[in-house]
């Protein structure tokens, strides 16, 4: 069989391998659960602005009276906090869907450029090989001996507090990861037959390592992608449970639960619980949907 016509049923072959991959996840009911879940989350987020009665980052909307409103009270003006306030007056349940947006957006963007990287830096390692490969992994096994929230500290410390800064904190905290996944994966589909054909013909390194390699990398990537933006969602939320995250004139989901973590046993559960509760809910939708894609993918990739 010719090359070309090889290379013409790898594209069949995997939209066939991605359709069994998605009616596996249907045919899971809690895969199923979670990714209703995480969709739903992820649509209250993009819509807070539309759906939230409040904005609570605009300060001449917040009444100090308010403050610390137990779930279902009625403001003077005749507003119902349906989960209460927080200390600043704000109506959580507002606060927590721009809070979600926040975590979201830094958890994804600071995921995707750390995979963009790590996919650049394992590609380049495992197509190079030698001095090449051995130097840019001793560089990764140095990254992945020093606990991530050990370095986001130290970043965030020299750099300061702000979206910006923590996502290139995060982006600094990940890449690694995906650097490694790419090198093991694409040095094992280096060695196939359909790769040596392609060199035969005189292929360029970039047209074999983007057509024909990266596509192979993208399975357990994914799964690895989807693992990494929960755990990225967390890190952000303990830093900025810390402090040093996101200031607080724009709350993420860890900065809202600082808030109320004071007020916990003073009877004000409402401030800490609910921020923890979503907090919680997103994370584990996260994960269980990038358990059952790992458990869906792996075989396939295996077996492809």
């Amino acid at each position: 069989m010719k090359l070309t016509e090889t290379s013409s049923s790898i594209p069949r072959a995997a939209r066939a391998g991605w359709l069994r991959t998605l009616l596996s996840l249907l045919r899971n009911p809690l895969a199923c659960s979670a990714m209703v879940v995480l969709l739903l989350l992820t649509l209250l987020a993009l819509l807070a602005p539309l759906i939230a009665p409040q904005n609570p980052y605009d300060l001449t909307q917040l009444d100090i009276m308010d403050g610390r409103l137990a779930p279902g009270s009625v403001s003077a003006a005749g507003m119902t906090y349906w989960l209460g306030t927080d200390d600043q007056g704000r109506d959580l349940f507002s606060a927590i869907l721009y809070g979600t947006r926040i975590s979201l957006w830094v958890g994804v963007v600071s995921s995707l450029l750390a995979l963009a990287a790590g996919t650049v830096v394992g590609m380049i390692s495992a197509w190079c090989g030698g001095r090449t490969d051995a130097l840019m992994m001793r560089i990764v096994d140095i990254q992945l001996s020093f606990p991530p929230i050990l370095i986001a500290l130290i970043l965030l410390t020299l750099f300061g507090q702000g979206a910006d800064k923590i996502i290139l904190a995060l982006v600094i905290t990940q890449w690694a990861y995906y650097a490694r996944t790419v090198r093991g994966t694409a040095l094992g589909q280096i060695q196939r037959n359909y790769i040596d054909a392609a060199r035969a013909m005189a292929f360029s390194r970039r047209r074999i390592m983007l057509r024909h390699v990266l596509p192979n990398c993208l399975p357990p990537l994914i799964v690895v992608a989807t693992m990494r933006i929960a755990y990225a969602i967390m890190l952000e939320a303990t830093l900025s449970f810390l402090g040093i995250g996101l200031p607080v004139t724009q709350p993420s989901l860890g900065l809202l639960i600082a808030n109320g973590f004071d007020y916990l046993l003073s009877g004000d559960y409402w401030i800490c619980l609910f921020p923890g509760l979503i907090l919680l809910t997103l994370i584990v939708a996260i994960n269980l949907t990038g358990d059952a894609l790992r458990d869906i993918i792996n075989p396939l990739h295996e077996a492809s």
